[in-house]
């Protein structure tokens, strides 16, 4: 849980950080089949190799992220949401909390009591999380990446805006 300006990349982006800083790496991310986590247009090349940012940024993690598929699976994924959303939006009232900073200083004592209360004891207690790596630079990882092609004349457009490579050596 981490509360942020926006249901965006960079939304996703800093909740997953924080979440990985404090836990590990997670084999797999659940989610619903939101346009944050993978490619949902039907024009989409269909090669099957397009990925979200999000997508490309748990690929270098090396996290699986797993789209609840069937409606028993998005009805206890939005269920589960529900319910956290109502029962924190209850909790923030009653202490007067009404700004992010706040907010996200309060969560983890939320997230305990939540879990005290409404956590199902696992057939396993076997941590599956991951020590982040030295190489998991979670600061580069999670940037907006494109890929672009750099042409003959050392050219390359982005956002409609030529940028040419300067070399100091002869053609």
């Amino acid at each position: 849980m981490w509360f942020v300006p926006g249901e965006t990349f960079f939304g996703y982006s800093e909740a997953s950080q924080h979440y990985l800083e404090h836990y590990g790496k997670p084999i797999a991310f659940y989610s619903d089949k939101h346009g944050i986590f993978r490619v949902n247009q039907p024009q989409s090349l269909g090669l099957g190799k397009e990925l979200t940012q999000f997508g490309r940024a748990m690929q270098e993690l090396d996290i699986q992220i797993i789209c609840a598929n069937t409606p028993q699976a998005k009805g206890r994924v939005e269920r589960a949401v529900q319910t956290l959303q109502d029962r924190l939006v209850k909790e923030l009232r009653l202490r007067g909390i009404c700004d992010m900073e706040t907010g996200n200083a309060y969560l983890p004592e939320f997230r305990d009591d939540y879990n005290w209360r409404f956590a199902v004891t696992p057939r396993s207690n076997h941590n599956a999380h991951r020590p982040l790596l030295p190489h998991d630079d979670l600061d580069h990882i999670f940037t907006l990446q494109v890929t672009r092609t750099l042409s003959k004349n050392l050219t390359v457009q982005y956002n409609k805006v030529f940028y040419q490579i300067q070399a100091n050596r002869p053609a």
